[in-house]
């Protein structure tokens, strides 16, 4: 995978930010190490990657991109805090390490995703970029979590729970849920570029395409792969009735789903040349990956 060795530098200059940037928090000591347990707790850092090599299309450096990339991340960490929760996904493993609410307490889990999703903003908006710039991003961030975005998908996943949708509503709910975020990363490099519309909605379709097979693919490890393999506990998708394209249309047909979608995302790409290459190797990753 020749994009393996630009995942990992990136990952590990993202986590000596987030170090640095939580290290630095004035804030109760004990909310403070609950949002570096969720923070810090490993993970390949997809969407930073997403952010820094989307600002690579358009010769953006990663130290421009980098406010945006650890924002994202932030509040992707406040997504994953308050889905563990109890009355949400009830999960007590995250990429293999106890869940926020088991290591701490749910009051302090849902008080250190509350300010992980409020730090997520403030680091756009005190970053060292035009003010147009920075209103932008913020903008497209709050429509990427909000109620048309992530936090609308969630409740639709918890509603499809007791209900049977089609394959048109899950499609709009990991669209949401999933997709509203990776839309964000892989457009936030053209905001940062002042590059024209024509560019964030071609990255916005590619994000769109590949954000619908990271979640097939994600689905797919939840039926098949160990809690080992994936740091966090699987099976639960059918033990709760999730409304999945594994459980709509069976594996073998999710999985030529994934392959169709990670096409049409590498032909989006397209126009970009080799500059889009990591962005291609992360697309083709993403049929073959246990984690």
């Amino acid at each position: 995978m020749s994009f393996e060795a630009d995942l990992n530098r990136i990952a590990a200059e993202v986590d000596h930010a987030l170090e640095g940037l939580l290290d630095g928090l004035e804030a109760p000591e004990r909310l403070r190490l609950a949002m570096r347990h969720a923070v810090l707790a490993g993970g390949k850092r997809l969407r930073p990657f997403l952010v820094i090599e989307s600002a690579g299309l358009f010769g953006i450096d990663a130290a421009r991109a980098m406010p945006a990339a650890l924002a994202l991340e932030c509040l992707h960490s406040y997504s994953l805090v308050h889905d563990d929760l109890p009355a949400m996904d009830d999960d007590a493993l995250r990429r293999g390490k106890p869940t926020v609410h088991v290591a701490f307490d749910e009051a302090t889990a849902i008080l250190a995703g509350d300010a992980l999703q409020a730090l997520a903003f403030e680091i756009i908006a005190t970053a060292p970029l035009d003010a147009e710039v920075r209103a932008g991003l913020v903008a497209d961030l709050a429509a990427g979590a909000g109620a048309g975005g992530m936090a609308g998908g969630q409740m639709l996943d918890l509603a499809f729970e007791t209900a049977r949708p089609g394959i048109g509503q899950i499609r709009r709910m990991q669209a949401m849920k999933t997709g509203a975020l990776f839309r964000f990363a892989c457009t936030a490099g053209a905001r940062l570029a002042g590059a024209g519309s024509e560019h964030r909605a071609r990255l916005a379709a590619f994000a769109d395409a590949f954000g619908a097979a990271f979640q097939i693919t994600d689905d797919l490890l939840d039926e098949e792969a160990s809690a080992e393999e994936t740091g966090k506990r699987t099976g639960k998708d059918a033990g709760r009735g999730k409304a999945t394209f594994v459980a709509e249309i069976g594996a073998a047909g999710a999985r030529a789903e994934a392959r169709r979608l990670v096409g049409e995302a590498l032909e989006l790409l397209a126009p970009y040349g080799g500059r889009a290459d990591n962005l291609g190797g992360i697309c083709r990753f993403l049929l073959t990956r246990r984690s």
